[in-house]
């Protein structure tokens, strides 16, 4: 240990370079402890603080920080080349709340038996899905077949201002064309 040490006060004002043993004392006549903030300096660097209430501090604000952190999820939705519109329409609902929340979403589609011959049905009712989903999603993973399933990954993306102006401007183009 250095004699010597650079001690800071409770409130962190300087207090300059005192003997070690001075240092000791001050933090027993203040009734707090003598942490050592930066040993590899020269003298190394002290402050004079209540050590638990410190540590309590630290933590406070590491659980703050935790508590404020948003922890993505990825939910997956399973999709069959034949999935009816009313399964569809709930698992559509479904996916619109997961992308909300802000979690990403992982779309499935198994092909059981000869369904695999018929790839292009599968790859019709994921485009499917991503051009309903075209104004706030961001395709991560484009369709791709994994042995007998394909896949597709989106997130929450982008958001038209306005909840979709371009239907009016269709709908004013549409009178000036005829």
């Amino acid at each position: 240990m250095a004699p010597e040490v650079r001690l800071s006060g409770p409130e962190n004002e300087p207090l300059g370079v005192v003997p070690l043993a001075e240092a000791l004392r001050m933090a027993g006549e203040l009734d707090v402890d003598l942490v050592e903030i930066a040993a590899a300096a020269n003298p190394p660097v002290c402050r004079l603080m209540d050590y638990g209430k410190f540590k309590y501090q630290e933590q406070k604000k590491a659980a703050e920080a935790k508590s404020k952190q948003k922890v993505i999820e990825v939910k997956e939705i399973k999709f069959r080349p034949g999935t009816d519109d009313g399964d569809y329409n709930i698992k559509m609902r479904n996916i619109r709340r997961f992308l909300e929340e802000g979690d990403k979403c992982k779309i499935t589609l198994r092909f059981r038996g000869r369904e695999i011959t018929h790839q292009e049905l599968g790859l019709a009712l994921l485009n499917r899905i991503r051009d309903e989903l075209a104004d706030t999603i961001v395709v991560e993973q484009f369709p791709k077949l994994e042995g007998r399933q394909m896949i597709m990954m989106i997130a929450p993306g982008r958001r038209k201002p306005g909840g979709g102006s371009a239907k009016p401007a269709n709908e004013q183009a549409a009178p000036q064309t005829a």
